[in-house]
């Protein structure tokens, strides 16, 4: 089911390629076996900083990659006035917080506590971004975050403002990248970002994590894809099939303006603007829809299964027009009715992108980090503040942006 999709595998062999070439930096492997890691910050593991031209060659290769794939969907969305709209009003978005990213943007490149595209995998994406906290001991804990983009548009960097936030209050946090559509499908995604899960799992201690305190995080369709995989991974340990990562490893899952039960929702993503055939197209058909829905699987997956899941956390907008608070609170009644410890945290007044990007431009302290991070101090026994966010972009623009969303 689902659209059948040509792939010019010379383009993405060249692809590949290009990045491969514009990021080498010594590629090491473990002598335990760990997967292999471009060393993007020029510096390998003492943390020196990285030199400008392999930044500008990094920059590039980033660049040629997100056109590619943007021509790429293009092709299959056609031109026609609502996503004409939709690019304009995102044009008019970007610029308005311009100030802010071009900022995050520097700290993206420059940092020496970020290190970029790792590998975690042998497919194109198949990287992640790591932002460390100045102070890495070995107990630092550890967020694993999916980035959202409605399954199309999602990328790793988009992370990067979440990823600042919380290394400042020492938590380390792993932006994992993974194919979008039509690079891959909804299976694709899912799958990508296990692999990846299990990557931060059996292998963030070697960059000062502490692998007693992996949490699970999602934005968007991010968190539908991580939820996918949560659930995945609970019915292949109740089944007792073979596994790279437990989900007894996760101490709990945060769920940020996600969609968990995707027939209630396809009418709506189609009267938002993406089309119903390529939502289909996404989600591999009609039976896609039914088979990754977290709400649906949870529903009707065993006692077993359900009860290896971990503490639940969802964080939803009541103003959110892309993905209704709805959804957040359907998904947590089905858990909470098949037992799983969950709570639900509903921001009042809040649209799909004020939690995720303009409060943490605004500066000072923000409702989400705070909620994310008192759950994990709760959990760890720690209480590291950190330094007050500054503002990033003016009040007028964020409020200007906050109009034009496209979102």
């Amino acid at each position: 089911m689902g659209i059948e999709m040509e792939y010019n595998t010379a383009d993405l062999n060249l692809e590949v390629e290009y990045l491969h070439l514009s990021t080498a930096g010594s590629r090491r492997r473990k002598s335990s076996g760990d997967a292999a890691e471009i060393d993007e910050v020029g510096g390998g593991e003492h943390g020196k900083g990285p030199s400008f031209r392999r930044d500008m060659e990094h920059a590039a290769a980033e660049t040629y990659l997100i056109t590619r794939l943007t021509f790429t969907l293009l092709q299959y969305l056609g031109l026609g006035y609502r996503w004409i709209s939709k690019l304009l009003a995102l044009g008019m978005y970007a610029i308005l917080l311009m100030p802010g990213f071009v900022q995050v943007g520097y700290y993206y490149f420059f940092s020496s506590q970020v290190r970029r595209s790792v590998v975690y995998g042998p497919q194109p994406r198949n990287r992640l971004d790591l932002y460390l906290p100045k102070d890495c001991n070995g107990s630092n804990p550890v967020v694993a975050f999916v980035t959202g983009g409605a399954w199309i548009i999602g990328y790793k960097a988009w992370g990067s403002l979440l990823g600042k936030r919380l290394a400042e209050r020492g938590v380390i946090v792993a932006c994992i990248d993974y194919r979008n559509f039509p690079q891959g499908t909804i299976g694709d995604m899912v799958r990508d970002a296990s692999q990846g899960i299990s990557f931060v799992c059996n292998n963030i201690a070697v960059y000062g994590g502490d692998p007693k305190q992996i949490y699970l995080m999602g934005q968007s369709a991010g968190a539908h894809i991580s939820a996918c995989a949560l659930m995945d991974q609970a019915v292949k340990e109740a089944n007792g099939e073979r596994i790279s990562w437990s989900v007894s490893q996760i101490k709990a899952y945060f769920g940020l303006s996600g969609g968990y039960n995707l027939p209630e929702l396809v009418d709506h993503f189609n009267e938002r603007g993406l089309n119903r055939r390529i939502f289909l197209s996404i989600m591999e058909g009609e039976l896609g829809l039914h088979c990754f829905s977290p709400e649906i699987v949870a529903k009707e997956s065993s006692a077993k299964a359900v009860s290896l899941l971990p503490p639940i956390i969802l964080f939803h907008g009541t103003e959110d027009y892309s993905i209704p608070s709805s959804a957040s609170e359907n998904f947590a009644k089905v858990l909470e009715n098949a037992g799983v410890q969950v709570r639900l945290v509903l921001y009042e007044g809040k649209t799909h992108t004020d939690l995720f990007l303009q409060d943490p431009l605004r500066g000072g302290r923000d409702e989400l980090v705070e909620d994310v991070v008192a759950t994990i101090n709760k959990s760890v026994g720690t209480n590291f503040e950190g330094p007050t966010p500054r503002r990033l972009v003016p009040e007028w623009q964020l409020q200007l942006a906050r109009l034009i969303s496209p979102f």
